[in-house]
């Protein structure tokens, strides 16, 4: 059986290693799209603060594993898929046949259509070249600005701050991570970004920029303002890398249509990780969820059904976790609620914590947090379980920071 994989993240070579264990004489083969050995992206921000090295991103450590473990990595990327030939055709014009193929591509950053994006001293922080540009332009003193202060902006910030730059973050919406934060979260973790000595302008957008200063590049502002820079970084967001299917029949949707099994519209055809529309635990419907766990989970499913086997995926909880400088934020299901919604909210603006919980009835459905994680396991398992909370679910819309204890009380009955 010829097993090959499209991408190289966390979800293919989770993918590679599950099928080499359910299937010892298969062969597979893992295609990247950049000339590096398999590595993780979320760990590109940790480089830059100088908490790992790069070795560190590197999915598998040991030398040979690949070929130990007999999964041949090559490099693409992929033109497209032929579906009718069961063939991968690469740039360059390379062809892979297959048997099953499994799509774990990725994602990609979006580049909005702001004139001078393409200039020298721009760059995303999504790739290894991307990091050693930045290392290059982000030294100590250095003007830098970041756009956008989304979930992979917050990382990205605290990774910049710590090289000692002079931040600038400019936001086009009111408030920091505002798909994870409401507005009283997002204004407190503004202001503690800002008490940290970082620049955040939010409701705010970038106009154009332009090259020619002594710094190298002069970014012009919605309001008026222009700012000189050594280095932009733009944390636009991102999306799911989709474009060589064009034309293979694979059903895509801002991202893969699959099933339970994660198998596409087309036979022998499956898909896992950040490319993926699969089920979300709280809504029942199909969505993007860019999280590590999630694409793991997908390619253990798919590899498993890729060998004959019969796995189901039941759905994730939408769920993220944020340390910007020391700051904890979470967001859990229906963090913002839907409209029948109770909230229940507690707020120590002077001590940046924060707890917003969403009831439906007596079961806990979202909720949000910020400077309060020792409550992220009970959070967690409160909306995971769909518990009824009974007496408690009043108790907590009084005070939301009597998780734990509402925990122990239902536990045992109380």
């Amino acid at each position: 059986m010829r097993h090959v994989i499209i991408g190289t993240g966390p979800a293919g070579v989770n993918a590679a290693e599950t099928l080499r264990k359910l299937d010892a004489n298969a062969k597979i083969t893992l295609i990247g799209g950049e000339r590096e050995a398999p590595y993780s992206r979320m760990a590109i921000p940790y480089v830059l603060s100088g908490a790992i090295s790069e070795a560190g991103t590197r999915l598998r450590q040991e030398p040979g594993y690949f070929d130990r473990a007999r999964i041949n990595v090559i490099s693409g990327p992929v033109a497209r898929v032929d579906t009718q030939h069961k063939a991968v055709e690469l740039v360059g014009g390379n062809i892979v046949e297959y048997d099953r193929l499994l799509i774990a591509a990725g994602a990609s950053p979006i580049k909005p259509h702001v004139p001078g994006l393409d200039l020298p001293g721009v760059h995303h922080c999504w790739s290894l070249a991307d990091m050693r540009a930045i290392e290059d332009l982000a030294g100590k003193g250095d003007n830098v600005v970041l756009m956008g202060a989304g979930f992979i902006g917050s990382i990205i910030l605290e990774s910049l701050k710590s090289r000692g730059v002079n931040l600038t973050v400019v936001e086009v919406e009111d408030r920091m991570v505002p798909r994870m934060l409401d507005e009283t979260a997002g204004a407190l973790l503004k202001s503690w970004c800002e008490s940290k000595g970082v620049s955040v302008r939010t409701g705010t957008r970038i106009e154009k920029v332009k090259s020619g200063t002594a710094e190298g590049l002069r970014v012009h502002l919605s309001d008026g303002a222009a700012l000189d820079a050594r280095l932009l970084v733009v944390a636009a967001g991102v999306k799911p890398n989709t474009e060589f299917l064009i034309g293979s029949g694979v059903e895509t949707d801002r991202g893969i249509r699959v099933d339970a099994r994660q198998q596409t519209s087309v036979p022998d055809i499956f898909a896992a990780g950040d490319i993926v529309r699969s089920r979300d635990f709280s809504t029942g419907r199909a969505a993007v969820m860019a999280i590590q766990p999630v694409a793991v989970d997908h390619a253990r499913i798919a590899a498993v059904n890729m060998t004959g086997g019969a796995a189901s995926y039941q759905g994730a909880l939408a769920m993220n976790v944020l340390d910007t400088m020391g700051l904890i934020s979470t967001s859990f299901g229906l963090c913002d609620g839907p409209a029948n919604a109770q909230s229940a909210i507690a707020l120590d603006a002077g001590a940046y914590k924060y707890m917003r919980l969403e009831f439906d009835g007596n079961v806990l459905t979202g909720a949000q947090s910020l400077g309060l994680p020792e409550h992220i396991g009970v959070l967690r398992g409160f909306i995971q379980s769909r518990l009824d909370l009974g007496g408690w679910k009043e108790r907590l819309a009084e005070n939301p920071l009597r998780l734990a204890e509402a925990y122990v009380g239902i536990m045992n009955g109380v």
